[in-house]
């Protein structure tokens, strides 16, 4: 059992395939959606769509950090090499300040809920828009990461293993 749990297959991880892509998607898909409830909410008056932003946001504040703790075991079985590190760098960088930037959020979305779950103020809507640009930035590195830099591919784990990448 220990054999398999430390052997390494041929995309370099200790399992099947990569898991910190699977985690991310849900958290992408839970602000980017709790930001569509918000501004839905805000322009036609549904309330209900605020707690379904809440939840949203609540959950993805979890799953966040679940995501990282994948994505930081697999970049470190990446053996990244010398072009992608700038890449993976600002991407972990990225990664760790949105883990902030929810949670944040999130707290102050709560506060709002707490004190009046019918309304949203508009500065929040603002703060949801550029939350939801940095998790656009973010996506676009880590597709970087994947579709031009391969990491975890294992045509990009063999050529690292033979040598031919820097």
């Amino acid at each position: 059992m220990f054999d398999f749990l430390t052997s390494l297959n041929d995309h370099n991880l200790p399992y099947p395939d990569t898991i910190h892509p699977i985690v991310v998607h849900f958290v992408i898909a839970m602000v980017l959606f709790a930001f569509t409830c918000d501004v839905i909410g805000y322009l036609t008056g549904k309330t209900r769509l605020f707690e379904v932003s809440w939840w949203n946001m609540f959950v993805a504040t979890i799953a966040i950090f679940v995501a990282i703790i994948f994505g930081q075991f697999e970049a470190g079985l990446a053996k990244p090499y010398e072009v992608v590190k700038s890449v993976l760098n600002l991407h972990t960088l990225l990664g760790w300040s949105l883990s902030g930037i929810i949670a944040a959020l999130t707290a102050w979305r709560y506060v709002i809920r707490l004190r009046n779950p019918l309304k949203i103020p508009f500065h929040y809507l603002v703060a949801g828009l550029v939350l939801t640009m940095i998790v656009g930035v973010q996506v676009y590195l880590g597709d970087q990461l994947v579709w031009i830099y391969g990491l975890h591919t294992v045509p990009v784990v063999e050529a690292v293993k033979e040598g031919l990448l820097p």
